[in-house]
């Protein structure tokens, strides 16, 4: 397995390219403002062929170059539905702080596929789960490499904290379902690799983010992946 990743723009959000080894086809994850040139060297330095981009949520500091990314190597982009529209609407996620930003004109790919909880996604030699985890957006989704026990969480977890919730279309009771659901119930080796900050465990944020032992009381069993 190759994960190599970076972090973008003013918000270091963190672009991820997987593949199954160097030198084979691979998925971006997540590429957010002015991220595109690490994306290039990336695929030069591993000699990898993209297939797709996955998109954990539609904020603008996630997808700001989906389509420069896309339509130069001619990939779909993959989104949950309940994001769509923010690729083309930018501040309807960020209200009055896409301002920070200054003048922003994004748009489609050409090639849009829609995510939904549970679908499970067989691209460039890779066995990803979705997970629909909203609650900082609608339609913020995770994605699952179960036989690696890695998790690409997005802005729904971070090392020692949580995604916000404050932005159009978060809710924080949401969240704390979602943590509850889909990351308190994996097993503690699980790998998470956050949209934000360094990479953690599910078993290190179980034992010491408060915000996973506040979400505790509504999750399940934990369970094998």
């Amino acid at each position: 397995m190759l994960i190599a990743g970076f972090p973008a723009g003013a918000l270091q959000t963190n672009c991820y390219v997987v593949a199954p080894a160097a030198s084979a086809a691979c998925v971006i994850v997540d590429p957010g403002q002015d991220a595109a040139g690490g994306v290039d060297e990336l695929l030069r330095e591993h000699r990898l062929k993209p297939v797709a981009v996955l998109l954990t949520h539609g904020h603008l500091d996630h997808v700001w170059s989906v389509a420069p990314v896309c339509g130069a190597r001619d990939v779909p982009a993959w989104i949950h539905p309940d994001d769509r529209h923010l690729l083309s609407d930018p501040s309807a996620g960020w209200g009055g702080g896409v301002s920070l930003f200054g003048d922003i004109r994004l748009s489609e790919p050409d090639d849009v596929r829609e995510l939904s909880d549970g679908a499970e996604l067989s691209l460039a030699g890779l066995d990803l789960v979705v997970d629909h985890t909203p609650g900082h957006t609608r339609g913020s989704v995770s994605f699952r490499l179960p036989d690696d026990e890695i998790m690409f969480s997005g802005d729904l977890l971070f090392a020692g904290s949580i995604g916000r919730s404050d932005l159009p279309g978060g809710d924080y009771a949401t969240l704390l379902s979602s943590l509850a659901t889909k990351c308190l119930p994996l097993p503690d080796d699980t790998v998470v690799l956050p949209g934000h900050g360094p990479q953690t465990t599910i078993g290190r944020e179980r034992a010491t983010n408060p915000y996973l032992k506040e979400a505790a009381p509504q999750a399940g069993p934990t369970r094998g992946i």
